[in-house]
C-alpha cells in the first residue's frame, strides 16, 4: 500500500473504534517508517489509540523501530522470534538455549531504548512478545521462553503495565480445539497471570481461524490480533469483522462500530486491492440473499410476524428483538438495505417474489395473485435460464398488469364521477351482487360517469351498480360489450410514513367472465392492481388493469359510431360526449351531455337520424359559441380585475358593454370570482342570475395545459304580465387562466339567455 492508502485505512480503523492498531513494520522499508512518522507528526492518532509496531529480535532493527514511534503518546513495541523445532533446527540452526538467550537479550535492549525514549519524548510503551510458531513449539518451552522474557522486561505490573504475550498459530496446523487447549495450558502455567495480557493471533490455513479465536478466548485469551476481512499472509489472519459481528449476534457488544459496513468494505478493498468474495460472512454480496423458495417464504413470514411483534413490544416498552429465519443479524444494523435479501431464479417461490414487490413497489399481493404472478416470473426465468433481478421482476409486474407510467393497457381511466341514485328505488341484493363487491353495506345505487381511453380513443361511458366497481363494470358491459364480474377484492394502505398525509390506497381485483360465474372454481380469471390517493379511483384502476389482462388477446372492441335521433336506439348521449372529448378535449358534465344530446337529436331529424362526427363537433361549436372570437351582441367583456378582500371575499371590476352600447365599468363582490361577476352583472341586468352547476378540468399537459370550465346558469325575471319567467343555459370556455376560463363560461351562458337590462 502507498502512504495515502495506509493513512486512509488507519482513519477507517479509528472510525470503527479500534484502540490498538499495528500500523507498520518500520524497519522493513522507508515507506513504513515514513508512514508511522507521518501519523505522529500530522496528529492523526487520537489520545485513546495505541499504535503498535513490529520488529524482529535484531538490535539495529529494534533501534529503528523505536525511533519511528518517538514522540507518540502511546506505543506498543511488538518483538518476535521463532521458537518451534522446525525453525530452530532448519531456519536459524539455534538450540533451545540460543533461542532463549536471543529473546532475553533483545528484550533487555527494548527495555533500555524505550526508557530512553520515554525520558526524552514522553512516549508511554507497552511491551509485546511473540514466541513465533507458538502452536508448533513444545508447550513447556514456549512457557519457559515467556517466563524468561517477563523476567528480562522486569516491569510487568497491572493495568497498562501488563506485558502482552502474543501466542500465534503462525501456520494453522491443527483443529481449533487444539489451539484452545494450548492457550488454556499456557494461562494455567504462566506465573503472575494478573500481570499478563494473553493475546491470540490465529491464522486461517485450515479455514478455522474464527473458531480458533473464539475457542481460544473461552480458554482464557484476553486479546485477539487480526485484520479486517482476514487479509494477511497465505490464507490470511483471523477476520476481526466476523469475530465482532459473531459477538453482536449473541448480544455481546464488540466495541467496534460497523454500522456503515459497506463504507468499511469499500475502504479496505480499495486499499488492499483485494475483493471480498460474494459469500464472505456478513460482508459478501450474497450473504443476506435467499434464492430458495422455502427460504424466501420463511423470511417473508418472519418479517410480517416481527412487524406485529415489534408493535406490541413498542406499546409495552419492551426491547425490539431481531428474530428472522435465515438472518442471524439485521442488515440495517450494518447500514445495509433489504434489497438483496431475496433474489429470484427458477428455484424461487412466490413468497420471495411477493416480498420483493412489497419492498420495491409497496404492494402486498393477495395470495392468489402471488400464485398468478409467480407463474409469469417462472416462465421468464425458465425461458432465459438466468437469475431474475429486482428490476426484471418489477418490470414484468408493471408490464403484466399495466401498472405505472409507461405501461398503459388498451383501456385507461381519464376521469370519472361517482354519484348516488337516491331517486331510484334500491334493489335487494342478490347472491351475485354480494359476489361482485364486498364492503358495501347499504343498498344505495351508485352511478359511474366517466371518460375512458379505448385503444387511444376517448369514450364517455355510464353505468350503475351497488358500488363504484360494479357501476364501472355495468358501464363497460353497456358501452364496450365487456361482461365481467368480480370474484375477489382486497385493499390496503401504502406510503403511510407521514401519519396518513401521503397515504395511498392499493386495490386488487380478480375478475372472471360474468357468463362463467356459476361454473367450477377452475375457471379462468384475471388479476388487476390499482394505486391512488383516492380509494375509489384505486379500485377502478384495478378493474381496468384486470380487464386489460383479459383483452390482451387483441379482441375487437366496439368502435364509436353515431346514429342519432329521437327514434334511434343506436347512439346515446355518451357516444355524443365521446365525440366531443376526442375532437375538442372537453369532458362534458353529465347534465351538459344530456342538454347537448337533445340539441343533436333535434338536428338529426333533418338528416334522417344520421349525423357525422364532424357534424356533431361543428354543431357544438355553433350552439355554445365555442372557439368563436366574434364579439357578442348582448354582453361582452373587454377586461376585468379580481381583488382579494378580507377572508374569502373577492371583488371583480371590469369593462363591459351591453347590447352594443358604450363600454362601462361595473364591479361586484362575492365569495369567489364567479359570484363576484354575477354581482357585477346584477347592477345592469334585471332579475336574478344563479349558477346551478359548475365543472372544470384541464386540457393538455405541461406548458400547453389549459383550463376548461362549464357553467349551467339559471335566469329568473318577472315579466310585464307579472309572471315569473325562468330559463337556463350552458356556457363553456377555455383559457390558460382558470379564473378567466370560468368568467368566459358564465358570459357565454348569459349570451344564450334572453336577459333584460334594468331601466
Amino acid at each position: 500500500m502507498t502512504i495515502e492508502q495506509k493513512t486512509t485505512f488507519f482513519r477507517e480503523l479509528v472510525k470503527c473504534g479500534v484502540k490498538q492498531i499495528e500500523v507498520a513494520y518500520p524497519s522493513a522499508s522507508d515507506t513504513d517508517f515514513a508512514f508511522v512518522r507521518g501519523l505522529i507528526e500530522k496528529h492523526e492518532i487520537p489520545d485513546d489509540v495505541w499504535i503498535q509496531v513490529l520488529t524482529p529480535a535484531r538490535e539495529d532493527l529494534i533501534r529503528r523501530t523505536i525511533d519511528s514511534v518517538a514522540g507518540s503518546k502511546h506505543a506498543i513495541i511488538h518483538m518476535y522470534n521463532a521458537t518451534s523445532p522446525t525453525f530452530r533446527n532448519v531456519v536459524f540452526r539455534n538450540s533451545k538455549e540460543q533461542t532463549l538467550d536471543l529473546a532475553i537479550k533483545h528484550t533487555k535492549i527494548i527495555r533500555q531504548l524505550t526508557e530512553e525514549c520515554t525520558q526524552k519524548y514522553g512516549t508511554k510503551f507497552i511491551y509485546e512478545y511473540s514466541p513465533e510458531t507458538f502452536t508448533q513449539t513444545e508447550p513447556d518451552f514456549a512457557i519457559e521462553v515467556c517466563e524468561a522474557v517477563k523476567k528480562a522486561w522486569g516491569k510487568a505490573g497491572l493495568g497498562d503495565e501488563r506485558i502482552i504475550f502474543n501466542l500465534p498459530s503462525t501456520v494453522e496446523i491443527a483443529p481449533p480445539n487444539h489451539y484452545a487447549d494450548q492457550i488454556e495450558n499456557f494461562c494455567n502455567k504462566i506465573s503472575e497471570r494478573e500481570k499478563i495480557i494473553v493475546s491470540l493471533h490465529p491464522h486461517n490455513d485450515r479455514g478455522t481461524g474464527i473458531a480458533s479465536a473464539e475457542l481460544g478466548t473461552l480458554a482464557g485469551g484476553d486479546r485477539i490480533e487480526g485484520c479486517f476481512f482476514g487479509n494477511g499472509e497465505r490464507t490470511g489472519n483471523v477476520d476481526l469483522v466476523t469475530l465482532a459481528l459473531n459477538l453482536y449476534t449473541q448480544g455481546i457488544p464488540p466495541m467496534l462500530d460497523l454500522s456503515d459496513l459497506q463504507n468499511t468494505i469499500d475502504v479496505v478493498t480499495a486499499c488492499n486491492d483485494l475483493p471480498i468474495p460474494a459469500r464472505y460472512p456478513y460482508a459478501g454480496e450474497l450473504v443476506y440473499t435467499a434464492f430458495s423458495g422455502s427460504h424466501q417464504d420463511a423470511i417473508k413470514k418472519g418479517f410480517e410476524a416481527q412487524r406485529l411483534r415489534h408493535e406490541e413490544c413498542k406499546a409495552k416498552g419492551e426491547p425490539l428483538l431481531w428474530d428472522i429465519p435465515y438472518l442471524p443479524i439485521d442488515p440495517a444494523d450494518l447500514g445495509q438495505t433489504y434489497e438483496a435479501l431475496i433474489r429470484v431464479n427458477s428455484q424461487s417461490g412466490k413468497g420471495g417474489i411477493s416480498y420483493l414487490l412489497k419492498q420495491n413497489l409497496h404492494l402486498d399481493l393477495p395470495r392468489k395473485m402471488q400464485v398468478a404472478f409467480y407463474q409469469v416470473v417462472q416462465e421468464v426465468s425458465d425461458r432465459e435460464a438466468r437469475e431474475m433481478t429486482v428490476d426484471d421482476i418489477t418490470s414484468a409486474f408493471k408490464r403484466t398488469y399495466h401498472f405505472g407510467t409507461g405501461h398503459k393497457g388498451r383501456l385507461s381511466l381519464r376521469s370519472f364521477k361517482i354519484s348516488s341514485l337516491d331517486s331510484e328505488k334500491p334493489k335487494p341484493k342478490t347472491e351475485s351482487d354480494q359476489d361482485q363487491e364486498s364492503g358495501e353495506e347499504d343498498d344505495t345505487q351508485r352511478r359511474f360517469d366517466g371518460t375512458v381511453s379505448v385503444d387511444g380513443v376517448y369514450r364517455v361511458i355510464r353505468g350503475k351498480g351497488n358500488g363504484p366497481l360494479s357501476a364501472l363494470l355495468d358501464a363497460l358491459r353497456t358501452h364496450l360489450s365487456l361482461d365481467f364480474a368480480i370474484r375477489e377484492y382486497s385493499e390496503h394502505t401504502i406510503n403511510d410514513a407521514d401519519e396518513g398525509e401521503n397515504a395511498q390506497a392499493a386495490s386488487y381485483v380478480e375478475l372472471i367472465s360474468a357468463t362463467e360465474r356459476k361454473t367450477t372454481s377452475t375457471r379462468q380469471s384475471w388479476w388487476g392492481v390499482g394505486v391512488d390517493a383516492d380509494i375509489a379511483r384505486s379500485g377502478l384502476r384495478a378493474v381496468l388493469s384486470a380487464i386489460n389482462c383479459a383483452i390482451i388477446d387483441g379482441r375487437e372492441l366496439p368502435n364509436l359510431k353515431l346514429s342519432v335521433g329521437f327514434h334511434s336506439k343506436s347512439s346515446g348521449q355518451e357516444d355524443v360526449a365521446s365525440v366531443i372529448v376526442n375532437q375538442l378535449g372537453l369532458e362534458l358534465p353529465r347534465r351538459f351531455q344530456a342538454a347537448f344530446f337533445e340539441v343533436v337529436q333535434r338536428n338529426a331529424l333533418e338528416e334522417a337520424d344520421e349525423i357525422s362526427i364532424d357534424g356533431v363537433t361543428q354543431l357544438f361549436k355553433d350552439t355554445y359559441k365555442y372557439q368563436n372570437d366574434s364579439p357578442s351582441t348582448k354582453v361582452s367583456m373587454e377586461s376585468f380585475k379580481l381583488d382579494h378582500l378580507d377572508g374569502s371575499r373577492r371583488s371583480l371590476t371590469g369593462s363591459f358593454s351591453f347590447f352594443g352600447g358604450a363600454s362601462r365599468t361595473i364591479s361586484g363582490t362575492g365569495n369567489g370570482p364567479l359570484s363576484s361577476l354575477l354581482a357585477a352583472l346584477h347592477t345592469q341586468i334585471a332579475g336574478t342570475l344563479s349558477i346551478r352547476d359548475y365543472w372544470e378540468h384541464s386540457i393538455g399537459e405541461g406548458s400547453e395545459v389549459r383550463a376548461a370550465s362549464y357553467v349551467d346558469l339559471v335566469y329568473e325575471v318577472t315579466g310585464e304580465s307579472t309572471k315569473n319567467l325562468k330559463s337556463s343555459a350552458w356556457g363553456v370556455a377555455t383559457d390558460t387562466d382558470i379564473t378567466a376560463s370560468g368568467v368566459k363560461a358564465v358570459l357565454n351562458a348569459v349570451n344564450d339567455l334572453n336577459v333584460v337590462l334594468k331601466n
